[in-house]
């Protein structure tokens, strides 16, 4: 009996173990250059539990770091900002890099913030940048500018 309770809690363990290492896979990094030449080092999102989690309960973004969601193809995205701790400008991306849409200043939320007050943004993208809020306006920003990037798959 004791034999067959390790064989389940081991199998047990294991399985968790797997799920936990899966979950934590490190970050891939592309460098996102700005039509002013600015350069953003970018963590990139291109799975289902990277893009979910997103930039959730990050205290602080610099400047010159930001997130880029990657999508199979293009299509309307939501981003809801759910834990989100910090302000973000958030820019819909078409598969070349045009921009589509810019959402400045989207505000952060708290892990108290109730469903109906949580800020939802959409466009159709194939890739989402999220940057520190301010980013958008300090460097001129507008849709039909193109960003510059290595083409990232999911």
């Amino acid at each position: 009996m004791i034999s067959k309770f390790h064989t389940y809690l081991s199998a047990f363990l294991f399985f968790a173990l797997t799920c936990l290492l899966s979950a934590c896979q490190p970050y891939q990094e592309t460098d996102i250059t700005l039509p002013d030449g600015f350069v953003i080092r970018a963590r990139i999102a291109d799975t289902p539990q990277k893009t979910e989690k997103g930039l959730m309960f990050v205290k602080h973004l610099p400047e010159n770091e930001g997130m880029l969601f990657v999508f199979e193809q293009e299509t309307e995205q939501y981003f809801w900002m759910k834990n989100t701790l910090i302000d973000l400008d958030i820019l819909f991306l078409n598969p070349s890099g045009e921009i589509n849409a810019i959402f400045e200043n989207v505000p952060h939320t708290y892990t108290y913030t109730p469903d109906y007050q949580i800020p939802v943004v959409h466009a159709p993208a194939r890739y989402v940048l999220e940057t520190a809020a301010g980013t958008a306006a300090r460097h001129d920003l507008q849709p039909g500018q193109r960003l510059l990037f290595e083409q990232v798959m999911p």
